[in-house]
């Protein structure tokens, strides 16, 4: 019979999807990883609470299947909570999401999985897996558009997707709970949570005063030719975009436009100045194994909320940068997020915007 490790997290969506796999006739493993939290907030840590912990295991008790939970403090802090730090640092404002499922869960997590002797690795997120004709494996959108999260599955190879398995991905999200409560898991009606886990619920901005304070450093605010209009208590305290806030006087609504991390400088405009009609992207991942040969259409998403843009894409560098035109002016193109590439419900590839 065919091994499976389901990642389980103790909420609904990988709950669910330990049940579907299992009715799917596979032989299934629940597996959890411990990540790291500051001291003290191991209770609120959203990933791996004890009570989240007790909640998978309680799942794992219910569809009668083994559950092992998997030590990934020290891996989590050097790799997830560095990137997210030394993204602040360059100005950036990143999103440990993608570091996470690139080097924790669909790495650290699927290589326990392989030596554990499965197949295939199943998470609850909301995408799709196809086999096309020429033998490659297609990463699609979820069926709930409104759910979907292929968006930080860009990072996603061939030979990582040859061992996925996105069960939840084919579902509308109340089917999700009805099939949890179906079997009876105690996970049915937990809440969603959208923070990220090492945040422990708490901002951002809070994270960094305690774990980096010295990026908190005042510096100008600056118009775009360079004229001082006040002062900023720390570039990672401001977002691409921002309006309210910012502590200057202006006849007109001032939005910060971009941080230069160099000179420690905010640089703000009017809204007219704020969208951006091209963008660059570097360590991109092409999902097929390989770059198209030339420009592109594509609808491309620049952040895990926005809505797609349509756009020319046109690879760079061997393909592993590429520019992203758009066809009208988009906010909050913001560096450190990533931008996505589709084409429909496929998938095509993403990369980091610089």
């Amino acid at each position: 019979m065919t091994k499976v490790v389901v990642a389980m997290s103790g909420g609904v969506d990988s709950s669910a999807a330990a049940a579907l796999i299992l009715e799917q006739g596979y032989e299934v493993v629940g597996m959890m990883l411990r990540l790291w939290s500051e001291p003290g907030k191991e209770d609120t840590n959203r990933c791996c609470t004890p009570d989240s912990m007790a909640q998978a295991r309680r799942v794992a008790a219910k569809l009668d299947i083994p559950f092992y939970v998997i030590d990934a403090k020290d891996v989590f802090r050097e790799t997830v909570v560095e990137y997210f730090l030394e993204g602040y640092a360059r100005g950036e404002t990143p999103n440990p999401c993608l570091i996470c499922n690139r080097k924790i869960r669909w790495t650290f997590l699927l290589d326990h999985a392989l030596a554990l002797g499965a197949e295939y690795m199943a998470t609850g997120h909301y995408a799709r897996r196809t086999s096309g004709e020429d033998g490659r494996v297609h990463l699609l959108r979820a069926v709930d558009r409104s759910k979907d999260q292929s968006y930080v599955l860009h990072i996603l190879t061939q030979e990582k997707l040859k061992h996925a398995l996105f069960p939840v991905g084919d579902y509308p999200k109340p089917e999700i709970r009805r099939i949890a409560e179906k079997h009876g898991l105690p996970t049915a009606s937990r809440k969603d949570s959208q923070d990220l886990c090492f945040l422990a619920g708490d901002d951002y901005r809070s994270f960094l005063q305690r774990n980096a304070a010295h990026m908190l450093q005042p510096g100008e605010i600056v118009t775009r030719d360079g004229k001082v209009l006040g002062e900023h208590n720390g570039l990672p305290n401001y977002t691409i975009g921002q309006r309210k806030g910012l502590g200057i006087a202006s006849p007109v609504p001032l939005y910060v436009l971009g941080k230069d991390a160099v000179s420690n400088r905010i640089i703000v405009g009017t809204q007219e100045e704020l969208g951006s009609s091209e963008l660059t992207a570097r360590d991109v991942n092409w999902v097929s194994g390989e770059a198209p040969a030339g420009s592109f259409r594509a609808e491309v998403k620049i952040r895990y909320t926005a809505k797609e843009a349509e756009a020319w894409v046109t690879p760079m560098d061997n393909g592993s940068r590429v520019q992203v035109r758009f066809d009208a002016p988009q906010r909050d193109v913001t560096a450190g997020q990533a931008a996505v590439f589709y084409q429909g419900d496929l998938l095509i590839g993403g990369g980091i915007i610089i």
